[in-house]
């Protein structure tokens, strides 16, 4: 069956284009009230002007496709980890007493971009390059870069989910790499986010496993750990890919333990970039993580209290909470419902979906759920089976972009989306 690559591409210009004239048309023809009440910190954060001292997120070049954690990627494609006007904080940082400078004020604090891996401002800061000759400062140049390497990275993912089905049905593949762009949180994918770029590596990664080409998915797999932690749950699907296609019998043959102890080296792909980054950047990664941003590995009674902080804001918290919370709700539920439902037909996609559900709930914060659960693929195969009944797919396109709508109007204005 051919891979019809044309049709993938089309669509995905069509959506790139689309994005980028929607993201400038919404802030041309109307403006929301001041601040956001989504979650309990947004108001004094969504105030007018309330990003003016933040100056990777004021340059007016596709300013729309820039909000909240896009500082700190464009900050470490243009300035580094040492960005001197990048906000630092010291080691014995603690909530009861926030400490925050300037890095150039206090260069031996931590800067706060070490809370982020590098693989993505790394790629922002190499395409720049070429993209300087357009004669834009620095900050727009990084910007256009980093929405590109979003969408690029979208492509892949979309073209990663149309070969997982292609061998079934092509029309079911197109369909997923269509619901891929038009899911709620898939605004992100043409911003200065890493959801584009992981999920091109991650499903990369697994549709390259599904067919044992071993190299390029541990080369996707490594630079996927690089771009977001969550890349490290990847050595589960690789391991058990390997296992189902008989590595277990096979490297116990005298004749193919050298073959095949190969194959477990690129296997450990994600282990040993994960290694590496730890080497590299763990120490202050894990500080200002920790500290700061009060995230970590399976912290269980946080997360339990955040949530449990979070349903109550869906029960009683005021109308914009209440939608918001409903979204977050609604995506962890049929996010855990489709891994449940792929394990039919791929057991391995569906363990790897609900693994990776779980390690964003329990990182110790109730937000952005909706964005998390794209990284289980089972998002997109199992609703793209669905759609073959035009009853479903008509609907399921509907609500998907008019909430996706929603979510880019409030990224655009600086409000929260997840």
């Amino acid at each position: 069956m051919r891979f019809n690559f044309r049709t993938i591409f089309l669509i995905w210009l069509a959506w790139a284009l689309i994005m980028v004239v929607y993201y400038e048309f919404v802030q041309a023809r109307f403006a929301p009230v001041r601040p956001d009440y989504a979650v309990f910190w947004t108001p004094p954060e969504t105030e007018a002007g309330s990003q003016n001292d933040k100056p990777y997120l004021i340059e007016p070049f596709l300013n729309a496709h820039v909000s909240w954690d896009s500082e700190y990627y464009l900050s470490i494609a243009v300035g580094g980890y040492h960005d001197p006007i990048m906000r630092a904080i010291p080691s014995y940082y603690t909530w009861s007493n926030p400490q925050v400078a300037l890095q150039r004020d206090q260069p031996t604090w931590i800067s706060m971009n070490y809370a982020f891996f590098p693989f993505y401002p790394y790629l922002i800061r190499l395409l720049a390059y070429p993209l300087s000759l357009f004669g834009l400062n620095p900050i727009a140049t990084a910007t256009l870069s980093g929405v590109l390497v979003s969408m690029l990275g979208t492509l892949g993912a979309m073209l990663a989910l149309y070969d997982m089905l292609r061998d079934e049905d092509e029309q079911t593949g197109l369909r997923a790499a269509f619901y891929l762009v038009i899911f709620p949180a898939a605004m992100f994918l043409a911003t200065i986010y890493t959801e584009g770029l992981f999920l091109g590596l991650s499903f990369g990664t697994l549709a390259l496993a599904r067919r044992k080409k071993w190299l390029w998915a541990a080369l996707l797999a490594a630079c996927a750990t690089w771009t977001r932690a969550a890349g490290g749950l990847l050595l589960l699907p690789l391991g058990l890919y390997w296992i189902r296609d008989g590595g277990l019998k096979r490297i116990v043959r005298s004749e193919l333990i050298i073959k095949e102890s190969l194959v477990l080296l690129l296997i450990g792909s994600p282990l040993w970039a994960y290694l590496i980054f730890n080497a590299t950047l763990g120490h202050n990664f894990h500080i200002v993580e920790t500290m700061f941003f009060s995230r970590g590995l399976l912290l269980i009674r946080q997360s339990w209290e955040a949530w449990t902080v979070a349903w109550d804001g869906l029960l009683h918290g005021p109308g914009p909470m209440q939608a918001y919370y409903l979204v977050e709700f609604a995506g962890i539920f049929f996010g855990i419902f489709a891994c449940i439902w792929i394990m039919r037909k791929d057991p391995i996609l569906g363990i790897y979906g609900l693994v990776t559900i779980f390690f964003s709930l329990t990182s110790g914060g109730a937000q952005g759920m909706h964005r998390y659960v794209m990284a289980a693929p089972a998002v997109f195969l199992v609703p793209a089976r669905w759609g073959k009944r035009e009853a479903f797919d008509r609907p399921w396109t509907i609500l998907s972009i008019l909430l996706m709508g929603i979510f880019a109007a409030m990224f655009a204005f600086d409000f929260w989306a997840g």
